[in-house]
């Protein structure tokens, strides 16, 4: 057994380095647990600022890779090997807390910066990018050179490139814990200044410690110290070919977790399980390859077979994703916890993800054994190598996430993937000279007859790779359950979401995001799409100029159309493909409104177009997706209605749609309550099926001006007003007294209920943690029956005639009484 070989020292200095090996391999779990809760905050907390739009997710995950990147090649170069690695790594340590404690603080002022000059369109991208190098460069340069700090403690050997390997996969350990930790209990519990602090205390905590065993272990630099040995040739291959590595690991991590997301529903949760087990496999594969660089003759030949293997993984998860998994017998709303279905999609996420992702980990240290040589300065050999990888990751998932899926789709992304792993593997196995054949390498016509199989095996194996099924976008986790049933019309993967158009057998129409039916043309979606377009331009006295945040199948857009008082609408939607194809699919039911020389149709995230737009409104009405849809509930805290408030002109309206169905009652709890809190004289009218709760338009305005009911029904009975009275009376609403007779409650009515409620901030985001656990529940009969159990006629609420008035009170009275249970 090859004895492992630290730093030159004396035998018994070696002996004492040698037994705290271990030691450090703890500490990198820690450091790496650290760094996955920044990541996960510092994202969260940025989106705030520059939206949650596809390009403002690959600007943050590009500058926070590229410090990681600039951080692993200038360590080595600017930081001398005469200093004690492990006194370099705990002062990196220390850094990276104290820079994880200042971008709480300064992220809200830079974003407050930016937000007031950035303007809006895409000519901003470069501000957003300003704003995240800003606040994300310096901890993640740091974050970036601690593997190459510490891997200074051994020897370019096959014994300390083994322990290099180790210490990798202690950090990818340490991610895993960090992603868990925060994803399913610190922000799910507390918020992000919480869960900093807990990273923080980590930081500390392995320094500290680094620090203590510094101080028992003497260090003596190589011979070599700061000199850089020349590389062979052959060398830069392996540099390349783990740079490929990257991009395909990256480029595939992409594609699969919008698939996979699809499959389990896009909770926080589940892009929390996802990543944390493609980092279970990373680190298994990494300890694999430490032992195998240690023990196998040539790394370099293991790393090719490595790469090529991988093309028959990645064919296997795209085969298991498009035409296995949607077809399980599974129906989650069976499920009586959540835990259990949590259980479910981990599994389904290991049989997806492990086989390649153990590839790609082992794949990292055999490079390292590939192209270590004695004396070599071993915080270069690991900086190069892991900035190749870095770079690579980078540029796969920013190309395969900004410009394959949304081009060519997901299908051929992952082809491309599978031609760009069998590239990696023909570089390493056959781009040898002629002097290294007895190492590993390949005679000439050895590797022709290896490029040409590979080539052939690699074009089979991408045709295995099958279509995006439309019935797992148009159902997701219900897929199975809907086979046969619905004519899936239409198909499309935009840049940041996949979406379906459907019809059923009696030519219902569905639109389809986010795996579910968000909108429809059945009685009681068009109900609440037309009430929430309709009491948003009737309740103001002058509507000339309106915001509808997310398109949709564009009814309530459509609804908001035909009001002849508004000149001026605009509709903020973040998936182009929703206004370019999907609302023309409904242009019966929402008026053609996208094709409305008065409506001007804007591209991006609600949240921050209204953060960057100087324009103000008379009224603003939002239907976004499921509040359990990682990012949503962002449209939902009380800042963001602060904001909204900002943009209204006096006496401006602004109304809400909040489902009661795929919802618990603390997370309907929450939503009203932040909206209430906001709008202390806001009410809530309710849509119901039979008398049982279904989903709710949530009604504020600046000021405390009454709803004048009589003013209301003059606008529907004059012939102006002929297009709203038509629109309402096809979903039955026939008076201004049938449509405010939906009243369900006030902030005074519903007191008792909202006493425990959890208000959705900007520092916690807690309604994504708390619908997310409801999306497979059907409960929304409880929840209505809870929410109205004291509601009472609002006598502040409304104005007109004593008969509207008594009339509108008959009809409330009947319709809660209707609604409330018998027994």
């Amino acid at each position: 057994m090859t004895q492992l070989e630290t730093v030159s020292a004396p035998a018994a200095d070696l002996e004492t380095g040698r037994r705290w090996l271990p030691a450090l391999l703890v500490l990198f779990v820690g450091s790496g647990c650290a760094a996955l809760i920044y990541e996960v905050v510092w994202f969260q907390l940025l989106q705030l600022s520059v939206g949650s739009s596809a390009v403002s997710l690959g600007i943050l995950l590009g500058i926070f890779m590229g410090g990681m990147c600039l951080g692993s090649l200038l360590l080595p170069r600017y930081i001398s090997a005469r200093h004690h690695p492990l006194r370099v790594y705990a002062f990196l340590e220390l850094g990276i807390g104290l820079l994880g404690v200042l971008v709480l603080f300064v992220v809200p002022l830079i974003g407050g910066v930016y937000t007031t000059i950035a303007g809006t369109g895409q000519v901003n991208l470069f501000l957003r990018a300003i704003v995240a190098g800003i606040c994300l460069l310096p901890p993640t340069i740091l974050m970036g050179a601690t593997l190459p700090a510490i891997a200074r403690w051994v020897e370019a050997t096959p014994s300390g490139v083994s322990w290099l390997g180790y210490f990798y996969g202690g950090n990818l350990a340490g991610a895993v814990m960090g992603c868990l930790l925060a994803g399913f209990y610190l922000l799910r519990l507390f918020d992000m200044p919480t869960a900093t602090l807990v990273a923080v205390a980590l930081n500390a905590t392995v320094a500290l410690l680094a620090l203590g065993i510094a101080r028992a272990t003497p260090y003596v630099p190589a011979a070599a110290g700061d000199r850089a040995i020349a590389a062979v040739p052959e060398s830069r291959l392996i540099y390349v070919a783990i740079a490929l590595s990257g991009m395909t690991a990256l480029g595939a991590e992409v594609v699969w977790t919008r698939i996979l997301s699809l499959l389990f529903g896009a909770t926080t949760y589940t892009f929390s399980l996802i990543l944390a087990v493609f980092l279970v496999g990373l680190g298994i594969g990494s300890t694999i390859g430490s032992e195998l660089a240690r023990r196998v003759a040539s790394p370099r030949l293991a790393l090719g077979w490595c790469q090529l293997l991988l093309c028959a993984t990645i064919a296997w998860a795209g085969y298991a994703m498009g035409e296995s998994l949607p077809y399980w017998p599974i129906n989650p709303s069976l499920s009586t916890s959540p835990v259990f279905n949590f259980q479910l999609d981990l599994m389904r996420a290991i049989w997806v993800t492990l086989p390649s992702t153990i590839l790609w980990g082992a794949s990292f240290p055999l490079a390292l054994g590939a192209v270590a040589q004695r004396g070599q300065d071993p915080g270069r050999l690991v900086g190069g190598v892991y900035a190749a990888n870095t770079l690579g990751a980078i540029v796969g998932a920013l190309v395969t996430g900004l410009v394959l899926v949304g081009t060519v789709g997901s299908q051929v992304a992952q082809q491309l993937l599978i031609g760009l792993a069998a590239t990696s593997g023909v570089l390493v196995l056959v781009g040898v000279t002629p002097t290294d054949q007895a190492k590993g390498g390949l005679r000439v016509h050895t590797a022709a007859i290896l490029v040409a199989g590979v080539c052939v095996a690699a074009i089979l194996l991408a045709r295995v790779v099958p279509p995006l099924p439309g019935l797992l976008v148009a159902y997701g986790r219900y897929a199975a359950t809907w086979v046969g049933i619905n004519q899936i019309i239409y198909v499309g993967e935009g840049i940041t979401a996949a979406v379906a158009v459907s019809r059923t057998a009696d030519g219902v129409l569905n639109y389809h995001n986010a795996g579910k039916v968000q909108a429809s043309s059945e009685p009681q979606d068009m109900k609440l799409q037309r009430m929430l377009g309709h009491i948003t331009t009737l309740v103001p006295e002058n509507p000339a100029k309106v915001l509808v945040i997310g398109c949709g199948a564009g009814v309530t857009a459509g609804a908001v159309s035909i009001d002849p008082r508004v000149k001026d609408q605009t509709i903020a939607e973040i998936e182009p493909l929703v206004p370019q194809v999907v609302s023309t699919h409904f242009a019966e039911h929402n008026f053609d409104v996208v094709r409305n020389p008065k409506v001007r149709i804007h591209l991006d995230d609600a949240r921050h177009y209204l953060l960057t737009t100087d324009e103000t409104f008379d009224a603003i009405t939002s239907d976004p997706l499921d509040p359990w849809v990682k990012g949503a509930a962002t449209l939902y805290t009380r800042e963001f209605f602060e904001e909204v408030k900002e943009h209204l002109n006096p006496g401006g309206v602004v109304t809400l749609f909040v489902q009661l169905y795929e919802s618990t009652d603390a997370a309907v709890k929450s939503e009203v309550g932040t909206f209430l809190e906001a709008f202390p004289n806001g009410a809530v009218f309710a849509n119901t099926v039979n008398g049982q709760g279904y989903d709710l338009v949530l009604f504020g305005q600046l000021g405390d001006r009454r709803i004048d009911v009589d003013a209301v029904q003059a606008r529907l009975s004059s012939a102006e007003g002929e297009p709203i009275r038509r629109s309402l009376a096809q979903v039955g609403i026939n008076s201004a007294v049938e449509l405010f007779g939906t009243y369900a409650g006030s902030r005074m009515d519903m007191a008792n209920w909202l006493k425990d409620a959890d208000i959705n901030t900007d520092r916690n985001l807690r309604l994504q943690y708390l619908a997310g656990l409801g999306l497979n529940l059907y409960q929304s009969a409880l929840i209505y029956h809870n929410m109205i159990a004291e509601t009472r006629y609002p006598d502040r609420l409304f104005a007109g005639s004593q008969k509207t008035l008594d009339e509108l009170r008959a009809y409330i009275d009947r319709s809660i009484a209707a609604s409330k249970p018998t027994f």
